[in-house]
Order: structure tokens, then sequence, then C-alpha cells
């Protein structure tokens, strides 16, 4: 799929000035817990290698800003022999709001069985331990500490026309959208975060995220 390039953005864009500090306080909030978490993603990834055969990382390429393909890293949490064609499939549905999965009129975007995660990524994902390598995707440029997160590509091919605004910024390891419901929201829900967000953008509002995303973590809420 090539990717989609927005020629005139929809909502409103922050001035430079917003990008220049974002992208500094990106890189020095990495930069600062890179050797404090080090030693947990080591612990990650022994884990990961005692208890399921596989690779270690999941690397998908995801639609980054403006639609532009990158790969994003995550530790993989998954049992390697899965059916990717109904996940694709699955997800599709879930973008286009074609799916219940809950049988409650609730839109989720989990269409695995538990079965299906490893017991090593259950507590990664309960931690969102999963998420850390992702601090290699923002001090590359390609992601953002806070911001909306990422498609893979083929979700994007099922998006509607008013969901491509959500890709007029960088996508982050966390966002709005995910501090307000995380795994428990529907599609169109969490786009309507992503714009909100996009259209309010300011450092403060990204220090509340992070804040609230720090809560959201410690309470284990929306976690699965």
């Amino acid at each position: 799929m090539d990717y989609v390039v927005l020629k005139k953005p929809r909502v409103l864009v922050p001035n430079t000035y917003y990008h220049t500090a974002k992208r500094l306080v990106d890189i020095t909030i990495c930069l600062v817990i890179l050797p404090i978490v080090t030693p947990v993603m080591l612990a990650c990834v022994l884990a990961i290698f005692l208890d399921s055969p596989g690779p270690i990382f999941y690397n998908k390429e995801r639609a980054g800003k403006g639609g532009r393909p990158f790969r994003m890293y995550k530790f993989r949490t998954m049992k390697t022999k899965l059916d990717e064609g109904h996940l694709r499939e699955f997800m599709k549905a879930y973008v286009k709001a074609e799916i219940d999965s809950l049988g409650e009129g609730v839109q989720s975007y989990k269409p695995f069985s538990r079965g299906d995660v490893t017991f090593v990524g259950r507590i990664l994902r309960k931690l969102s331990l999963d998420e850390l390598p992702q601090i290699l995707n923002v001090l590359k440029g390609e992601m953002s500490i806070v911001g909306p997160r990422p498609n893979v590509l083929w979700e994007v091919e099922a998006y509607n026309p008013w969901h491509y605004e959500r890709l007029e910024v960088l996508p982050g390891i966390t966002g709005l959208a995910q501090v307000c419901g995380r795994s428990c929201i529907d599609f169109a829900t969490l786009v309507r975060y992503d714009i909100e967000y996009i259209e309010k953008q300011s450092m403060l509002l990204d220090f509340k995220i992070l804040w609230w995303t720090f809560l959201s973590v410690l309470a284990g809420v929306g976690a699965k």
C-alpha cells in the first residue's frame, strides 16, 4: 500500500515552537529513562525467550505522520502460530464498526482469545511493558511519546475519509484515547479523541496525558 500524503490539514495544526519543544521533551525523556528501563527491557527479553518460542520483537509496519510507513517495535506478546488472515479481517471490521465481539454493543479491537497471548505476554500487556521498545522509534523521530496510536497499513485501508485526520501528526506511545478508554472503546470514538488531541495540542496537555497514562498503568485500567 502506498502511503497517504495529506495535501491539506483538516484540523488545527500547532505552531513550530510547540513542535520544537515537543521534540526536545521527547528526546530528553527518552534519554533520561533509557538507563532506568534498559534492565527492565533485558528482563523482558529473557522472559519472552524462556516462555515462548519465536521472535522477541514484533515489528509490523505502521502508518506514521501523513500515512508514511515505518516499523514500530514492540515486545512479542502473542503466540507465533496465529491466523493472520482472520486478524486482518477482524481489524478492518473493527475500523468499519462492523463487529460486536463482546455482545454488549462494545466494538472491541481484541480479536484473539486469552489462549493466543503468552503467559509472559499477559504480564507485559497488563503493565504496558510491551511498548518499551518504541523508545527507539521516538529517538528516530518516527513517533512521539504522546500522539495517536499508529495503525497497521491494512487498517488504514479501511479508514473512512474523516479518519485520516489522525495521521496529521506523529503517532505516539500513548495518547488521549488510551487514557480515556484504552482497549474498551470503538474506533470512531478513538478517532474523535485523537482529533480532539490534535486540535488542543499543548505541552500542558501532553504532560497531563503522561500523568494519566502513569495512573492507568498502575491501575491496569483497560489493559488486556
